[in-house]
């Protein structure tokens, strides 16, 4: 049996930065740290490049142009982090060096990732993990316009989702003996529902053959659904991010826990998470469960 946690958007900045300067680097963790780390692969979408040279956070008024300290990275280590996932939106905010030091860093720290990398080749290739007999392909890309993946022959960047490549690729690995899982960075809205716009992606991508397909840039909970036997869930929620102020859906959050079994996706169990700050998700009481598990269910056509 493999365990494998995937979570939402973490973006080690702004007032969440200022918070584990405050309090410590593993502070937003604290409370979800056991979930994460008992996972055999616990999945991390880290938008942000690592760069040295970063500045110390600064207000959220200010720009989107976004990086996080070195020292940062403590908290993804304390979780347990073993796949990064490199699609998101600003991973190419602080330039070239930025984006080739995150990957160097990586690398030098023992984590794997995918969605993203030092030039295209390497952005698009899928992620093959191989745990307790289960083998798992990791597959991911930026849906949005082309100004948030710059990745090319020989620039780093997210890759851009060319879906006859992604559905090739899932075809390829399922030949290999590989079960898909697809995340994407797509568009983003706030709803429980699902955006018609995303839907269609979505569903191909399951009917391409993926078993789990997985929306990286949700900032809320989202619906869930069935598809050509794939599992779908649109968003997630943030995991490490600081939107506490903007109401109560972004004060939720799934973290959703996939088990494999003898080379088969046998059931998702979904974690459910509640921000008490701009840094620290901690779980849901059973009251707060049940309502964010009825709503959502609710958006989801069930």
């Amino acid at each position: 049996m493999t365990t494998v946690i995937l979570t939402g958007v973490t973006a080690l900045v702004r007032a969440t930065a200022g918070l584990m300067e405050l309090k410590g680097m593993t502070y937003p963790g604290e409370d979800i740290r056991a979930w994460l780390r008992e996972a055999d692969i616990t999945h991390i979408n880290n938008e942000i490049p690592f760069t040295p040279k970063c500045p110390p956070p600064y207000p959220r008024e200010n720009t989107l142009v976004f990086c996080s300290k070195t020292k940062y990275f403590e908290l993804l280590q304390d979780v347990g982090a073993d796949i990064i996932e490199l699609s998101g939106d600003h991973f190419q905010d602080w330039g070239e060096e930025a984006m080739l030091f995150t990957a160097d860093f990586y690398d030098q720290n023992g984590l794997k990732y995918y969605g993203g990398g030092r030039n295209l080749a390497e952005a698009s290739r899928p992620l093959l993990i191989e745990d307790h007999g289960n083998r798992l392909a990791f597959l991911g890309c930026n849906a949005k316009a082309p100004g948030y993946s710059s990745a090319a022959e020989n620039r780093p960047g997210a890759v851009r989702c060319n879906w006859p490549v992604l559905f090739q690729q899932i075809a390829d690995v399922r030949a290999q003996g590989y079960i898909p899982i697809v995340t994407f960075q797509h568009e983003e809205y706030y709803t429980y529902e699902a955006n018609p716009f995303v839907i269609p992606d979505f569903e191909a991508t399951a009917a391409a053959g993926a078993a789990i397909v997985s929306g990286s840039q949700a900032h809320q909970p989202q619906a869930l659904q069935f598809h050509e036997g794939a599992l779908i869930h649109y968003g997630l929620g943030n995991l490490f991010f600081d939107q506490y102020d903007e109401g109560i859906p972004t004060r939720q959050a799934f973290i959703d826990r996939h088990i494999f079994y003898q080379g088969r996706h046998i059931s998702t169990e979904l974690l459910t998470i509640q921000f008490i700050d701009n840094a620290r998700p901690r779980p849901m009481t059973p009251e707060e469960r049940r309502g964010l598990l009825e709503t959502v269910f609710k958006a989801s056509g069930w």
